[in-house]
């Protein structure tokens, strides 16, 4: 993807800047909100914690994937995620993809998903991603045609094989 990206849905994606830091901070923060809602940390303990995560995935994410394509979603011009990929040769990788939580199951994330899975086609490389056991997102990307193809106890590595004429590795 490039430039700026319109799914199907009017959700637009943009690449997200050194000047998005703060919405993006708060879109991580509330992949951790129900974690953190059990500890009997402050608010300037918690906020240190997700800042000190936040850096951490975000150092990663820009370390073992430099080509990685780091997109924030919009809708009504408005951020309301981040969509994180990484293209190789042998594969679509969603690093994350994270939606606020007032507005998921509002069918934001599945057209961008399904944006990706016609690139696979195309391209005829499998999509793949690693998701927590528990997490709900996981029943989206099955329903999609992700299937299981690793599990470690508390994620599973879900795979996209494109139906194509294109052999994949």
């Amino acid at each position: 993807m490039t430039g700026e990206d319109r799914s199907s849905h009017g959700v637009k994606l943009r690449p997200a800047t050194a000047g998005d830091e703060e919405v993006l901070l708060e879109i991580y923060a509330s992949t951790r909100a129900d974690e953190l809602a059990v500890t009997n940390w402050g608010a300037p303990e918690r906020d240190a914690f997700l800042r000190m995560q936040f850096a951490a995935q975000r150092d990663y994410y820009r370390t073992q994937y430099p080509h990685g394509d780091h997109r924030l979603i919009l809708a009504d011009d408005q951020p309301v995620g981040r969509l994180y990929t990484a293209e190789n040769e042998d594969e679509i990788r969603i690093l994350d993809i994270t939606v606020l939580p007032g507005l998921r199951g509002a069918g934001i994330g599945t057209p961008l998903i399904n944006d990706l899975l016609s690139r696979a086609k195309g391209v005829g490389k499998p999509v793949r991603i690693y998701v927590e056991t528990f997490n709900r997102s996981r029943r989206l990307f099955e329903r999609l045609g992700f299937r299981v193809i690793e599990e470690d106890g508390m994620n599973v590595l879900l795979e996209y094989r494109p139906t194509s004429d294109h052999n994949l590795p």
